[in-house]
């Protein structure tokens, strides 16, 4: 039997792909367990320098698998609780990863798919693709962190009309609007996103982008003062790595660095 998850590993970077495309890479509880299961093995392996997540077949994720859920029983309480907790263990992981994430979008993202995307730190979309929040048209709210993401992204006022409207936002849409990096040709969201990585490793060593993409996310619930001391003692630290040492090194012998991650 298929794993609702295929992983792959290039030049460093890993490729994983929901892997339902029957019903549009849906999320169940199997595909919830086992994305949390797997961004946070690969977080905590050194040899791994970058992810890219994206979807088999023609969607990136549709979202919270309504007919699954549907079979657990009448009490949606607590199906729909259980199976949430299990893919904010995912989104938990993907935001603390202290190494580039990118979202290949290679279909419609929708619900849960869109919150995934968003919690990944880079989106390479499709031009064919389409992103929609598909929850409060069906009664229901956001969850996968859509409603921390995406106001920090496009804005308090954008996030609501969002929400209000709940209408698909094709791809050249999403790149006006900043929800999106790139927009790229049918088929090439993967390749792009692996290209991406490469370009961001080669110039910033993983110890300086992980840092840093933690103090911006903190940044929105720090105070001044609080934020300015976990900066000073942030550049402290990075400082004294072999990278930090080597940056430091390259700048004053006026020559590109040579970072090994290590």
């Amino acid at each position: 039997m298929a794993r609702t998850i295929q992983k792959e590993v290039l030049d460093r970077i890993a490729i994983i792909r929901l892997n339902r495309p029957s019903v549009y890479n849906a999320i169940d509880m199997e595909l919830a367990k086992e994305l949390s299961d797997i961004v946070l093995q690969l977080s905590n392996d050194k040899e791994i320098w970058g992810l890219v997540v994206t979807g088999s077949g023609e969607a990136f994720c549709a979202g919270g698998d309504l007919k699954w859920i549907s079979k657990q029983g009448e009490d949606y309480y607590k199906t729909f609780y259980a199976i949430v907790g299990q893919f904010h263990r995912a989104i938990i992981e993907i935001r603390n990863m202290k190494k580039p994430v990118v979202a290949a979008i290679n279909g419609m993202a929708a619900g849960g798919g869109f919150s995934l995307a968003l919690a990944c730190d880079f989106r390479i979309i499709e031009s064919h693709a389409q992103l929609i929040l598909a929850y409060t048209s069906r009664g229901l709210t956001i969850d996968g962190g859509g409603t921390y993401f995406l106001p920090k992204i496009v804005g308090i006022a954008k996030a609501l009309e969002i929400i209000a409207l709940d209408r698909p936002i094709s791809a050249q849409e999403a790149l006006s609007m900043g929800l999106v990096t790139q927009v790229v040709q049918k088929g090439d969201s993967v390749k792009k996103a692996v290209e991406f990585i490469k370009g961001i490793i080669k110039k910033v060593p993983l110890h300086s982008y992980g840092i840093c993409k933690n103090l911006i996310h903190e940044s929105f619930i720090n105070p001044l003062e609080l934020q300015l001391e976990k900066e000073r003692e942030a550049i402290a630290y990075a400082s004294q790595q072999p990278d930090g040492k080597e940056g430091i090194l390259s700048f004053i012998e006026k020559r590109a660095p040579i970072y090994k991650n290590s």
